[in-house]
């Protein structure tokens, strides 16, 4: 009888192996002893670890990465304190429907209830905004719990997933992992026939139809059914979060700058990926015939009365609806179809005509417009933007145009500040031959500045574009309208980010007046690493804002 027994490898090994199926080679972190096993295992197996000065960072970058790749992002946190610091931004995943694995340490199971170092039970805090929340107390387990983790991020709906792993629990186990799963399993479940008709009658018919498309869209990889649909159906489209690029911003039936007549002129609304949330008037488009289609059943608007729905893969929707709706059309929904898109036409290329005054305003102090007048023509067409702030980058979504999919980084509905460093860290190592280039609010900075550090120790090519208003806009100006006062609401004015960021080892700069913009933001794009541009914006300048809070 032999006595010899199965070859084992340390669970830290088992768990970077699992990463690895999932086509994991990246996981971000801020070094914790409770993790310290799945550095290990990292480091064994050649997936590369990326650290950062705070754990919304790390789990911001896991995120952005995940946003660039299509692929699901990987954040290690140690914890209690770690797990809690990434609470933001396991949110921010969780209301744009991310695919991101958040790895917790946790205190050791044997001593457990009696005080260990950061001991507390992380699964109760972050179930409500997780799609799946687990502890792995078994090593024999760890595999099945991190492809079941796996998986469920990266399923629509897509969405962050949590799984904690007690310092005791990572010992030694057999190597075997779960196969990678199949795209088909990934892609969610196939559409209802019977529903896609509907919609298909809907839209053929329709003589004003607008089509927005959401985040959604772009997860499922749908850019092309999309692009067919609305050429075959002469539909014009908007685009908001994840969706800008889906359809690039200089075809002829994209549309940014006339949602108001268009919405309000509209007979027919196809909302595709997104939720019929605040960005989109909860759904009520004046007299239209409102169509929602979602990734997931549990995804479609039940807010609002819709005259036909479908849940399901995205990409097979829109190659339905496109072969469906292209059958089904009438010749007089076709000919003021026509008329639709050429009013729409000409009113968008008039307001963007009449935007470029103030483009290439020599107001002083710089105009906020200015400062997206001299980057835009410096922005290479796949450009990866990151927005992150109020006022400022409000701005940076009106006027960046966005041609490639997945290059439009924002918050999303959430609208947590603090996210800047941490996407554009993730985008240029998601990316790094791409430009990547941060927009921020001097507010926003102030969240995560110490990782200026991160980008420069990692040499990462980002350029960061500060408007430095002195205060907080977005809630200032508001305030004063609403009560004819503000509080709270002023930042040192004139702070020197360009020097902070010199200290940290980036490239700084310091922008007062508008003719040292442009040649500042040439020398910014042509650094080999990360550079702050420090723009002082003219504190009196209010964004045209018509949305609201609720």
């Amino acid at each position: 009888m032999s006595t010899e027994t199965a070859p084992t490898v340390t669970g830290g090994v088992v768990a970077a192996r699992t990463l690895a199926v999932h086509g994991v080679d990246t996981v971000f972190s801020l070094n914790g002893g409770h993790v310290w096993p799945l550095y290990d295992g990292c480091v064994r197996e050649g997936i590369r670890l990326v650290d950062t000065r705070h754990e919304q960072t790390a789990t911001f970058a896991a995120e952005a990465w995940a946003k660039v790749t299509r692929r699901v992002g990987v954040a290690a946190l140690t914890a209690g304190p770690g797990v809690t610091n990434g609470m933001s931004a396991i949110t921010t995943a969780w209301l744009n429907g991310s695919p991101l694995f958040v790895v917790g340490g946790r205190a050791p199971q044997a001593r457990w209830g009696q005080g260990s170092l950061q001991e507390l039970d992380h699964v109760p805090l972050v179930a409500p905004v997780t799609k799946h929340a687990a502890t792995c107390l078994e090593p024999a387990r760890l595999a099945a719990a991190f492809d079941a983790a796996l998986v469920a991020a990266r399923t629509p709906h897509r969405g962050p997933t949590f799984l904690d792993v007690p310092l005791d629990g990572w010992d030694p186990v057999e190597p075997e992992v779960p196969g990678p799963p199949s795209g088909a399993a990934l892609a969610g479940a196939a559409p209802d026939p019977d529903a896609v008709a509907r919609v298909a009658d809907l839209v053929a018919t329709a003589r004003r139809p607008v089509l927005m498309v959401g985040g959604d869209v772009y997860w499922a990889g749908a850019e092309a059914e999309v692009r067919t649909f609305v050429e075959a159906l002469a539909v014009p489209a908007f685009a908001n979060d994840m969706g800008r690029g889906v359809l690039p911003a200089d075809h002829a039936l994209a549309f940014a700058r006339t949602r108001a007549t268009a919405f309000g002129g509209a007979d027919l609304v196809v909302v595709a990926g997104t939720p019929l949330d605040f960005r989109l008037g909860f759904g009520r488009f004046g007299d239209a015939a409102v169509v929602h289609l979602a990734d997931s059943p549990e995804g479609v608007a039940s807010n609002v009365e819709l005259a036909a729905s479908a849940a399901g893969d995205l990409k097979a929707m829109f190659a339905a609806l496109a072969d469906a709706a292209s059958r089904a059309g009438t010749v007089a929904a076709r000919t003021e179809r026509a008329d639709w898109v050429a009013r729409l036409r000409d009113e968008e290329d008039a307001r963007r005509a009449a935007e470029v005054a103030g483009l290439t305003s020599e107001a002083d102090p710089v105009a906020p417009m200015r400062v997206y007048g001299e980057l835009r023509s410096r922005l290479e067409r796949d450009a990866i933007v990151v927005g992150d702030g109020g006022d400022f980058v409000s701005y940076a979504g009106k006027y960046v145009d966005t041609f490639v999919p997945g290059a439009f980084l924002g918050p999303g509905p959430y609208g947590c500040l603090g996210l800047g460093l941490g996407y554009a860290l993730g985008a240029a190592f998601a990316a790094p031959s791409r430009q990547v280039v941060a927009l921020l609010g001097d507010g926003a900075i102030g969240f995560s500045i110490g990782d200026l550090d991160t980008l420069a120790r990692h040499g990462s090519n980002v350029t960061l574009v500060v408007g430095n208003n002195g205060i907080w806009g977005l809630e200032k100006h508001p305030m004063v309208k609403l009560y004819g006062y503000d509080v709270i609401c002023d930042l040192a004015p004139g702070t020197r980010y360009d020097k902070v960021a010199e200290d940290l080892g980036c490239h700084g700069e310091l922008v007062a007046h508008p003719e040292e913009l442009g040649p500042a933001l040439d020398r910014a794009l042509a650094y080999d690493g990360p550079a702050l541009v420090n723009v002082l914006t003219d504190p009196d300048d209010t964004y045209p804002r018509t949305s609201n809070l609720a």
